[in-house]
């Protein structure tokens, strides 16, 4: 076996466990997980967990990066990109997509919540939430800053702005995975549009 075909095999190896990760979260819950849970979930060899990762926290921890990773999409705006398009479609997918794998978006923000909710307890945890957190403020920033450049969108203030948008994201991802409100995407879409972009239309445009 080449290097090439060992690095390979131990990747697909890491995001299997990841999937059984995310499988065993689902169905136990943080509090009560155990590395056994996530092993009933692993086709392969549990000792294979044991060799990749050390203990549940290091597994958990390395979960939620990998979590994290699959909602993170390429910040630059393309030269040729129309922002408007550009700031839709990144606000369609913090709040209602991407679907990853067998599991949809909110299966997984079930998950990403849960520990999110433990994060005050766990400094790795906080710091890699920290990290999306400005991830997904810095992917609205960076098209806000590109749209207000290249003449698109008026000069508001950037900073304000992203923060107003991602705060809203974030209230509505809350109300659909703790209160059970499904519209609470759709109606804060709608809200942005209604009452947060026209800020961003330009006189006379």
């Amino acid at each position: 076996m080449t290097a090439s075909s060992t690095s390979q095999s131990s990747t697909d190896t890491r995001e299997a466990i990841m999937e059984a990760t995310f499988r065993a979260l689902s169905e136990h819950g943080y509090s009560n997980l155990r590395v056994r849970d996530i092993g009933e979930e692993f086709e392969k060899s549990r000792t294979l967990i044991h060799y990749h990762f050390d203990g549940k926290h290091d597994l958990i921890s390395a979960f939620l990066e990998y979590l994290v990773a699959q909602y993170e999409s390429d910040p630059e705006v393309p030269a040729d990109a129309d922002p408007w398009a550009v700031l839709d479609e990144r606000l369609d997918q913090c709040l209602f997509g991407p679907d990853v794998g067998d599991f949809d978006h909110w299966e997984r923000m079930r998950v990403y919540h849960e520990l999110f909710s433990h994060a005050r307890h766990d400094e790795r945890h906080r710091e890699t939430f920290n990290e999306h957190y400005e991830t997904i403020r810095g992917n609205i920033s960076r098209v806000l800053e590109a749209g207000i450049e290249r003449g698109v969108f008026a000069d508001v203030d950037v900073d304000d702005m992203t923060q107003l948008i991602t705060d809203v994201i974030h209230a509505a991802r809350a109300r659909k995975i703790s209160l059970g409100h499904d519209d609470a995407p759709a109606q804060s879409r709608r809200a942005i549009d209604e009452f947060v972009l026209p800020a961003l239309e330009r006189d006379g445009a």
